[in-house]
C-alpha cells in the first residue's frame, strides 16, 4: 500500500469538517490538518466543505472563485475551485476601513476581487456553462475585498484540497462601489492595486482574471450545480484575486484601489 492510498483510508471528513467549523466559530487556530491525513483529490475536499456548510449556523449566500495553481492542474485536472460566503461575514465598505478578523496562528490574507450578484436564479441542472451564458445572470458588478482567512496557517501551502475542505480559504466579503456601466466600460478599464500599510504589493485588474471574470462565474454556475447547490437570484459571487494573494496580520491596514472606479479600505484585527 502506498502512503497517498494509506492517507486515503484514513481519511474522514465527517471528522475534519466539524474540528474546523469549531475552529472557525471560536476564532482559534488548528495545530496541523485536522485528523491527520489529507484529502488527495478535490472531491475529497469538497466533501469535507458541503459538511461543513451544513454544519455553519448561517445563511449561504455566495461562494468565492479561486485559481488552482499551475503545477497542481493537471493531477488535479481542473484550473478553478470553489469556496463558500456566509451571511454574517460580508460587509459594506464605509468611509472608515472595514474591520475583519485575523485568527492568530491561522492564515489571513487581502485579495482585490470583483464580484458579481446575480440577478437570477440559475437551471438546478445545467453543470456547463459559456462565459456568453453566464453574462445574462450578472445583476451587479461590484469592486470589493476578498478575506482569504483560515485557522490553519498552511492551508495554501498543502495544496487545493486542503484549501477547498476549509470555506475554500474564505473568511469574509467587503463590498464597495458598483460599476453601473461595466457592460459599456471594458475589462481593461478595470484596474487594481492592493497597498499594505501603505505599500504597493500587487497589480493587476479584471484582465488578469483568465478568461475574465465571466469565465469564472460560468465555471461557477456548473460547479455548484454539480453538488446540488445551483446559485440563487442575490447570491454573490467573487471571481478571483485579481492582484494576487497578500498576507496580513492583525494591525495590517489595506487600500485595494481600482482607479478611476473607487476603492476599499479594510483593517486587520485581532479574532
Amino acid at each position: 500500500m502506498t502512503v497517498s492510498e494509506a492517507q486515503s483510508d484514513l481519511f474522514a471528513p465527517a471528522s475534519i469538517a466539524p474540528q474546523f467549523v469549531e475552529a472557525r466559530q471560536k476564532g482559534v487556530s488548528v495545530p496541523g490538518y485536522p485528523g491527520g491525513a489529507l484529502p488527495q483529490s478535490m472531491a475529497d475536499g469538497y466533501a469535507v466543505q458541503d459538511i461543513a456548510i451544513d454544519l455553519w449556523p448561517d445563511e449561504l449566500v455566495g461562494w468565492k472563485v479561486g485559481l488552482v495553481p499551475p503545477q497542481h492542474r493537471e493531477r488535479l485536472g481542473v484550473d478553478r475551485l470553489a469556496g463558500c460566503i456566509f451571511k454574517k461575514n460580508v460587509w459594506d465598505a464605509g468611509a472608515e476601513p472595514t474591520p475583519f478578523r485575523a485568527i492568530p496562528g491561522g492564515f489571513c490574507a487581502v485579495e482585490a476581487e470583483f464580484i458579481i450578484r446575480l440577478s437570477k436564479d440559475a437551471p438546478e441542472g445545467k453543470t456547463e456553462w459559456t462565459a456568453e451564458e453566464a453574462a445574462d445572470y450578472v445583476g451587479e458588478l461590484i469592486l470589493g475585498v476578498e478575506i482569504a482567512g483560515s485557522p490553519l496557517k498552511t492551508i495554501n501551502e498543502l495544496g487545493p484540497p486542503i484549501v477547498v475542505s476549509d470555506f475554500g480559504n474564505n473568511d469574509g466579503q467587503i463590498l464597495g462601489p458598483v460599476i453601473e456601466n461595466w457592460r459599456e466600460i471594458g475589462w481593461e478599464a478595470m484596474p487594481a492595486e492592493t497597498f499594505v500599510n501603505g505599500l504597493s504589493v500587487g497589480k493587476g485588474g479584471a484582465t488578469s482574471i483568465p478568461g475574465s471574470p465571466l469565465a469564472a462565474l460560468a465555471f461557477l454556475l456548473g460547479h455548484v450545480a454539480s453538488r446540488g447547490r445551483p446559485l440563487k437570484k442575490g447570491m454573490l459571487v467573487t471571481t478571483g484575486a485579481s492582484t494576487g494573494i497578500h498576507d496580513v496580520a492583525a494591525g495590517d491596514e489595506s487600500t485595494i484601489s481600482f482607479g478611476p472606479l473607487g476603492e476599499v479600505r479594510c483593517r486587520a484585527v485581532p479574532a
